[in-house]
């Protein structure tokens, strides 16, 4: 059996670093009014700020992104289609709060429903989407525990479809990041309706709530919550140029604070970074050694181009190391990912990752080459030179 044993390279990394210029220090965190928040850059993966961010808090409306998650996933795998018509229960039709005013008489379809949600948060049309997926909106909220566990929300708790106060429901900023990166990157042809300026049913026009939709700063989907205990809240998302953000707060005042906010965000994230291209894919960062093989050592591959966003002003080192367990066993097949690439960059969070892959194919070696490698282990146990 090979030993195992960690890697930590970074010499070749930081050559290539080097050479593209990329310096860093550490800047102050992003500092507005909101004491819970998570700031995302989509492309990159990077996350540019937060705090309390994995601290399960009363979502209110924010988490019907969860319900229309789960209503965009039975789309896509054809349990329901755009046209299909709904039922309005009495449940339903009597729930308080925002609505698209339903009627008991009405049959919506779900393309309705999406807007009813999505663009004037209507909770009767949260439990009419829940009652009709999951039979009860208990069933449903079970199901959407569920799902909310597969795709990555480790902070999350759902018992009901529309963020109506529970001491049982509570989501975190970094969950509910991962939720609208969901749907953005998994939905992302039915995204638009969450940018929708307004929508009228039963002769009611209402406007869509997330602020500046209209207001040329790139803002163009996702959706507000307020309830006395999580105060005015905001998942938002943004694009400007190649880049998109999403960001997440809770805990305001008032709306007018997070409209402010919001845009406070967006001017930090978009403008407060420079990207910086690192590696392109296939270039090597590190050589892993091999056993048993033809040959001892393979290199290691980055396995796409990577770029880095930097704070904008910057001293000091980005640092980088590669991790893998090894050495790596005979065969070794190129294009297998061994390992990651762990960048760090300071005044960032936390560190990400990008995949590290085997840079050339190892056969496994003939008898002798694998004798030399057990006497070798052999003399090593025992405390001996081997030739």
């Amino acid at each position: 059996m090979p030993l195992k044993r960690l890697l930590i390279a970074c010499a070749l990394i930081m050559a290539s670093i080097a050479a593209s210029s990329l310096t860093a220090v550490a800047q102050s965190p992003y500092g507005g009014r909101a004491p819970n928040y998570y700031i995302l850059d989509v492309g990159s993966g990077q996350v540019l700020a937060q705090q309390n961010a994995d601290i399960p808090l009363p979502p209110a409306s924010m988490s019907k992104l969860m319900t229309l998650a789960m209503l965009y996933d039975a789309l896509a795998e054809g349990r329901v289609s755009l046209d299909t018509t709904w039922t309005v229960s009495e449940r339903a039709h009597a729930m308080g709060g925002s609505s698209m005013f339903l009627e008991t008489r009405d049959r919506p379809t779900t393309e309705d429903l999406i807007r009813g949600l999505a663009v004037v948060s209507g909770n009767d049309a949260a439990v009419a989407i829940a009652e009709g997926l999951g039979g009860s909106e208990a069933a449903f909220a079970q199901m959407a525990q569920d799902r909310a566990a597969q795709i990555g929300m480790t902070q999350t708790t759902i018992a009901n479809a529309s963020g109506w106060p529970d001491p049982r429901h509570r989501m975190s900023m970094h969950d509910l990041a991962v939720l609208a990166n969901y749907i953005i990157t998994q939905h992302g042809d039915l995204y638009h309706y969450l940018g929708e300026s307004e929508f009228s049913w039963n002769e009611i026009t209402q406007p869509n709530r997330v602020p500046l939709l209209n207001a040329g700063v790139g803002m163009d989907g996702f959706k507000t919550g307020h309830t006395e205990e999580a105060g005015y809240s905001l998942v938002g998302s943004a694009h400007q140029g190649d880049r998109r953000v999403i960001f997440v707060f809770s805990g305001l005042n008032s709306a007018t604070e997070r409209v402010e906010e919001a845009e406070r965000i967006i001017t930090w994230a978009f403008r407060q970074f420079v990207e910086r291209d690192v590696l392109e894919e296939g270039q090597e960062v590190a050589v892993a050694d091999v056993w048993m093989g033809t040959v001892d050592s393979v290199p290691l591959v980055a396995a796409r181009d990577l770029s880095v966003l930097m704070p904008a002003i910057s001293q000091g080192d980005v640092t980088a190391r590669v991790e893998y367990e090894g050495p790596l066993a005979a065969p070794v097949e190129q294009g297998t990912e061994v390992g990651q690439l762990i960048v760090e960059v300071p005044g960032l969070p936390e560190p990400f990752t990008l995949p590290i892959l085997a840079g050339a194919s190892v056969p496994e070696g003939g008898f002798l080459p694998r004798m030399r490698t057990a006497a070798l282990v052999l003399g090593n146990q025992l405390g001996l030179t081997t030739p």
